[in-house]
């Protein structure tokens, strides 16, 4: 069998791929892996189980359930809940795992399995391996009688949440009228609690889920509805969840977009001005805009750049103890409040910083400047060749020689299917167009699979 863990745990079409027997022989392979043996004095292992409110997650939730408790594993059922409250509470409760029924910022009919260890962690891809070969050696535990696992409701798992959020920001939000969209997902309740319990007026769109309507034209990816909202509302900034809410962009009072990129590039340097940004480092992914490098550059604070996925940015974080990075898709990881990236501590610590300066999130942003940047996929190409090809490398070479220091290539083959991703970015959109284009069409050229 295939790898079944991609880079954020097993994901599919709910019902297709992901049924409920998978997923129920996939939790008692984890409780094998992740529980058995782990658990303190001979006592039964706890797991945490949450999902993010789609239709789907009902069912499969219940197959969890059963295969946890079947398999000895005392279950505390959270309900729906962000994927980064799953994390804080499975440390919080000092539980073995947890398990995260989401397929984040996909739409409603797909679904996904997500386990995370001890102190709410990620696993590493050998614990994954591990957990798949429990699962297809068929390997589980039967325990019967007082061995069996009890299932109960985590009835406080929100408010938790929610105190642990409020007591992070380092300024309460007194004075700012923020706009929510919570992509009718998991964040629907908890967002506007925290950010009411923190002080702001609060005015909330997309928290009104019904299980089919999970990212559906809201949310991180869609944001036209958010910046309407603003705009009408005069609020200071609008913030924007993913269906899981591990991560989020923003708009400001004109309706801009703030990206994941400008939310680093702003709370590192508070971090830096406050002295606890460590290292002066903010570590993130090769796909950052050239724009954060050089504002970094210029505050003297270091870049350190990971492949694609917040997986390694919290890798590379955990090993150099680094305590601030993330993506331009609005994962932010703050490492000393959080294990994952969390997009409700990422809009408070962001509104937090306009409160406490005074400053518009317009003004703030202006720290950096997006360059250009497009992105191409280059369809039914060897995507192995990518890195070999003398033809498409003296490509990339003439393409970096004719940009200089004013624009950046990256040529990423996907990890998944037959597609080779461009991206250009330059001084002017013409120009990143221009080039990026030149470089698809030399890697259509010379690595098409088709005869």
């Amino acid at each position: 069998m295939s790898r079944l863990f991609g880079t954020d745990g097993v994901r599919g079409l709910a019902n297709d791929l992901l049924t409920a027997n998978m997923t129920l022989e996939l939790a008692q392979a984890a409780a094998v892996v992740l529980g058995h043996g782990r658990a303190p004095g001979g006592r039964r292992p706890t797991a945490v189980v949450a999902q993010d409110g789609r239709a789907s997650g009902e069912f499969l939730s219940a197959a969890v359930t059963a295969g946890l408790a079947g398999s000895g594993v005392d279950v505390r059922d959270a309900g729906v809940l962000p994927t980064p409250a799953l994390a804080y509470l499975v440390a919080d409760l000092d539980a073995d795992f947890g398990v995260m029924i989401s397929a984040s910022h996909n739409p409603a009919p797909d679904n996904g399995i997500k386990f995370l260890a001890r102190g709410g962690k990620k696993l590493p891809d050998r614990v994954e391996d591990e957990i798949q070969a429990v699962y297809e050696a068929r390997r589980f535990q039967h325990p019967t009688g007082a061995g069996v696992g009890r299932v109960s409701r985590f009835s406080d798992a929100e408010d938790r949440y929610v105190l642990h959020l409020v007591g992070a920001i380092p300024h309460r939000l007194e004075g700012l009228t923020v706009v929510l969209d919570c992509a009718n997902g998991a964040a629907s309740a908890v967002s506007p609690d925290a950010f009411r319990a923190a002080g702001a007026t609060v005015h909330v769109i997309g928290a009104e889920p019904d299980g089919l309507n999970i990212n559906d034209g809201c949310g991180s990816t869609h944001l036209d509805p958010l910046r309407r909202a603003v705009a009408e509302l005069g609020a200071d900034l609008g913030i924007a969840h993913d269906g899981d809410a591990d991560r989020c962009l923003a708009v400001d009072h004109t309706g801009r977009e703030v990206d994941g990129d400008q939310i680093m590039a702003i709370l590192a340097l508070a971090l830096q001005e406050s002295g606890r940004l460590v290292d002066g480092t903010l570590v993130a992914t090769v796909m950052s805009n050239l724009g954060l490098k050089i504002a970094l550059r210029e505050a003297g604070i270091e870049l350190r750049e990971t492949a694609v996925g917040d997986r390694y940015v919290l890798e590379t974080m955990t090993e150099h103890g680094y305590n601030l990075g993330g993506e331009q898709s609005g994962h932010v990881i703050m490492s000393d409040y959080a294990t994952t990236g969390d997009g409700l501590l990422t809009g408070l610590m962001l509104a937090s910083r306009v409160a406490q300066t005074g400053t518009p999130l317009a003004e703030l942003a202006t720290v950096m400047t997006r360059l250009p940047q497009v992105l191409l996929n280059v369809r039914g190409v060897d995507r192995a060749a990518v890195a070999s090809n003398g033809a498409v490398l003296a490509a990339v070479s003439a393409v970096e020689q004719r940009l200089g220091e004013t624009g950046r290539v990256l040529l990423r083959p996907s990890g998944t299917e037959p597609v080779v991703r461009v991206m250009v970015e330059a001084a002017t959109q013409e120009a990143a167009q221009e080039e990026a284009e030149y470089l698809a069409s030399v890697v259509e050229q010379e690595l098409s699979l088709t005869v």
